[in-house]
């Protein structure tokens, strides 16, 4: 190259490497040559012969007895495994479901010194407090499940949670001419001001704002913990049409709905849990919305591998696409 350009093999170093002072002239003749030519700095091949390691830290909610997060994991791990040969190191922060678990990893990770970091924002409150600390670490930031950063100054690789209501919202009204009794059942741990959540209750009631011609919709709550789902009774579903459960427990409605004979329901849901998936197959449950977690973790470190070990340009919004599952097109993937 150094011959193409007619300069010095170091003239062709400081410009590539954007150290020292070159004349106008000779970088426009050397970028005109790699223009040409294709020439890429071998970034990889320079990491491995410095024998460089990117630290990424993974802080998330526990994933024990949970299968939406033990798939992230895996897509995580599946991610390390591909990546770990040219340096990348993950470090994990685990957080029990609540605020006290949570503050205290919180401090952990602002107090570990890290390349990037992907997270998952569950509490929404406490997570914006701890991307207003930890963005003075000046490191990229990538989050996974919710997205919580309005003005996308950190990545973020999921769904839209108001788009995914608001598709819950559509698959409800099709097909239906007489009147509906419409319930949100609301199946909660203690944590449920998640920003994922409350946008998926949003957006289905968005999409029947807009559509005022669906009159035959009528809409009712309801609320209950998960250590209380024995609270479940008949008399919730009495006249119900449709069930909308905008998290991954549709399952235990459709368990008591399928225990207690309750027929002509339908009902939709998100995640491809295996009691989510037995209750789609027995035709109790009717649709359910994949988030597609391992594709999230995968994809989360794949962003911090592209970004800070190839130094290549990323897109620091990509949404999983919405994807549809009923009986009929489940492939057991």
């Amino acid at each position: 190259m150094a011959e193409l350009a007619n300069v010095s093999p170091g003239t062709v170093d400081r410009i590539i490497h954007n150290r020292g002072q070159v004349t106008q002239d000779n970088v426009d003749k050397v970028n005109a040559i790699i223009e040409k030519y294709g020439y890429k700095r071998n970034i990889l091949a320079s990491n491995l012969a410095l024998n460089k390691k990117f630290h990424f830290a993974v802080f998330l909610p526990k994933y024990e007895n949970l299968e939406y997060w033990k798939s992230q994991i895996a897509g995580i791990e599946k991610a390390a495994l591909e990546f770990g040969k040219f340096g990348v190191v993950l470090d994990y922060f685990f957080y029990n479901f609540n605020v006290i678990s949570f503050k205290e990893s919180f401090n952990k990770v602002m107090n570990f010194d890290c390349d990037g970091l992907l997270f998952a924002p569950i509490f929404h409150d406490e997570s914006v407090n701890f991307l207003n600390e930890y963005k003075k670490k000046n490191i990229p930031i990538v989050m996974i499940d919710s997205n919580i950063s309005s003005n996308q100054e950190h990545a973020y690789i999921g769904q839209d949670a108001f788009q995914s209501g608001y598709l819950a919202g559509r698959l409800i009204s099709f097909a239906v001419k007489n009147e509906r009794q419409v319930l949100i059942f609301k199946i909660t741990r203690e944590i449920e001001s998640t920003s994922v959540y409350l946008q998926r209750i949003n957006g289905f009631y968005s999409f029947f704002k807009d559509h005022d011609e669906l009159t035959n919709f009528k809409f009712s709550e309801v609320t209950i913990k998960d250590s209380g789902i024995n609270q479940l009774n008949t008399e919730m579903f009495s006249g119900i049409n449709s069930v909308f459960v905008p998290n991954s427990r549709a399952y235990i409605v459709a368990r008591f709905l399928h225990e207690n004979n309750i027929k002509g329901v339908r009902i939709i849901g998100y995640d491809l849990l295996k009691e989510n998936i037995e209750y789609l197959n027995k035709g109790v449950i009717d649709f359910l919305i994949n988030q597609r977690p391992e594709e999230q973790g995968y994809m989360g470190i794949n962003y911090l591998y592209k970004k800070l070990v190839l130094q290549e340009p990323v897109e620091n919004i990509h949404y999983i696409p919405l994807e549809i599952i009923l009986k009929e097109n489940y492939s057991g993937v």
